[in-house]
């Protein structure tokens, strides 16, 4: 399974930059409000996901990587390692970052503090039964209620890979598995969702 990436503006900062040991702090994911409406994410036209507290309950035995960009070539820290720690709160996750001594770390230091870098966002899958579909008005909302974490960190544009063809072919589905015998839905229906899919699995 490929994980998918979402991404925070604004949540990225340095810490303790006339020090030695500069770090690198920020929110990689914030939960769900309903009176904050930029706690969820768009996923189509027709679908909202919101990340749910205690989503993030597990992740302590996850070995998470700090990456810039989300590249494996750019490792700032670890969680294993005590380089990257990650905490969860009322507001979401956040990560600390000790930044490591490399001219990566010294470009990211100074692009941050001018303020050209200023996002975060996290990578991750959802394990079997770690996530709830329903119908709410006219749109379908994925609420994400468990995950297992790759990496969190920096990064310079949004990522939203894999989310919106992977979220519509899983809407698909699970439209299909709330059809009854007693009730099933018109065949024209099940033909238009099916059609959906895998138009947006083509994109």
């Amino acid at each position: 399974m490929k994980p998918e990436r979402r991404f925070q503006q604004g949540a990225c900062e340095l810490r303790n930059a006339d020090t030695d040991n500069p770090t690198i702090t920020g929110y990689a994911a914030v939960f769900y409000r309903a009176d904050e409406p930029g706690s969820e994410f768009a996923l189509g036209a027709d679908i909202v996901e919101r990340i749910m507290p205690g989503a993030f309950d597990a992740i302590a035995a996850d070995d998470v990587r700090a990456l810039f960009n989300h590249d494996s070539n750019h490792v700032l820290g670890r969680s294993t390692s005590g380089t990257l720690k990650l905490t969860v709160d009322d507001k979401g996750l956040r990560y600390d970052i000790d930044l490591p001594d490399t001219q990566l770390a010294r470009d990211l230091r100074t692009s941050i503090e001018r303020g050209d870098i200023s996002g975060s966002s996290f990578a991750f899958t959802i394990p079997e039964g770690g996530q709830e579909y329903r119908e709410e008005g006219d749109h379908v909302v994925r609420e994400v209620r468990a995950v297992t974490l790759y990496d969190v960190g920096p990064v310079t544009y949004p990522a939203y890979e894999a989310s919106t063809s992977h979220a519509r072919s899983e809407v698909a589905a699970w439209r299909e598995s709330q059809e009854t015998e007693d009730e099933p839905a018109p065949a024209i229906a099940r033909d238009v969702v099916r059609a959906t899919a895998r138009l947006a699995e083509m994109r």
